[in-house]
């Protein structure tokens, strides 16, 4: 069971950039009403799905320059990152189910030596 992580403007590159599998960064703030909606949902994703994909939190007000450097003007934010770039982009709170829709690239991709349980391959 794998569980977010907190990410900070110092160790970004060496924990976002340089993974070997995709990163969900969730940008947030202590005073962001959606931003602790969506908190959970993020917590449940992480325990889900982290043998596919690596979660991890970063509070804006205490990080200021990774959120300015990758133009994060509204939270909650949750960014993919894959081979050291942004390739999904996700704004606004959004509950369980669509935030799975938009991630089911990442989460159903099976890392390498790893296959899909019969069944699941392909599924939607």
């Amino acid at each position: 069971m794998s569980k977010t992580q907190p990410v900070t403007d110092a160790d970004f590159a060496q924990t976002v950039l340089a993974s070997d599998k995709p990163v969900l960064v969730d940008f947030w703030a202590e005073w962001c009403g959606p931003c602790r909606q969506v908190s959970p949902i993020v917590d449940e994703i992480a325990a889900e799905h982290g043998d596919s994909l690596t979660v991890v939190k970063m509070n804006i007000d205490e990080n200021p320059q990774t959120p300015a450097q990758y133009r994060v003007v509204g939270i909650p934010t949750i960014n993919v990152y894959s081979g050291g770039e942004v390739v999904k982009s996700i704004v606004g709170a959004k509950p369980k189910a669509a935030l799975l829709a938009e991630l089911q690239e990442f989460i159903n991709a099976a890392p390498a030596g790893r296959t899909a349980p019969a069944g699941e391959a392909g599924r939607v």
